[in-house]
């Protein structure tokens, strides 16, 4: 198994330099992994460095996901304008968790036909659902079109389960793909999320964990 061709390699603080994020992007397509992602202001600096030797992701609405719809939207559509491959846009988690799901997917919808032609993965959060809810968010992913559920932004108080990635990939139906993200720094964990139905795994620590320096 090729890991790294399931990293997503991310750098997504907001204390970093260019020059930080234009070595992060190099080394990343040097180091084969499938995409690197990151915040909306550096994703014309990422293609113009490396064109499509690598996939290069944005996020949208992060990290709360709490921003309006149409702010959303236009952050969607300023980033795929400017190069980017992939989205990994955060639900409206309040809106969620207060039942307003006819919001929620309007949004998701939106998002998903000005992404049209590209990967749209849906941050649901997992940290801050019950089991229920996160049932409910995969339905509402699926139905909107979602290419990925995303379990976690890594700014939560926990980031990716097990058990998590193993109900959304048993329940899906090959409907959808699973991210596993947040927390995962390790080989052995990457491995673990992966035998577990994942698809891909988002880590800030793509480096340590493949042994291949910065």
């Amino acid at each position: 198994m090729d890991i790294a061709k399931l990293i997503d390699n991310s750098l997504l603080k907001p204390n970093i330099s260019r020059s930080e994020v234009e070595r992060f992007v190099i080394k990343s397509a040097r180091a084969g992994f499938y995409a690197v992602c990151l915040n909306p202001v550096w994703i014309r600096t990422a293609k113009s460095l490396v064109g499509d030797k690598i996939k290069v992701c944005s996020v949208v609405g992060f990290p709360l996901g709490e921003s309006k719809k149409e702010v959303k939207l236009h952050e969607a559509e300023g980033v795929l304008e400017e190069g980017a491959d992939e989205i990994d846009a955060v639900m409206s988690i309040s809106a969620f968790k207060s039942g307003m799901y006819g919001y929620v997917a309007e949004e998701l919808l939106a998002l998903r036909r000005v992404s049209e032609g590209r990967v749209m993965k849906v941050i649901v959060e997992t940290a801050y659902l019950s089991k229920a809810e996160k049932l409910k968010a995969l339905e509402i992913c699926i139905n909107c079109g979602a290419d990925f559920i995303k379990t976690s932004t890594g700014f939560a108080p926990k980031g990716a389960e097990i058990e998590d990635v193993r109900m959304f990939k048993r329940l899906s139906g090959g409907k959808i793909k699973v991210k596993a993200a947040g927390g995962i720094r390790d080989l052995k964990s990457a491995i673990e999320f992966v035998k577990a139905g994942a698809d891909r795994i988002g880590t800030s620590s793509g480096f340590s964990m493949l042994n291949r320096p910065p």
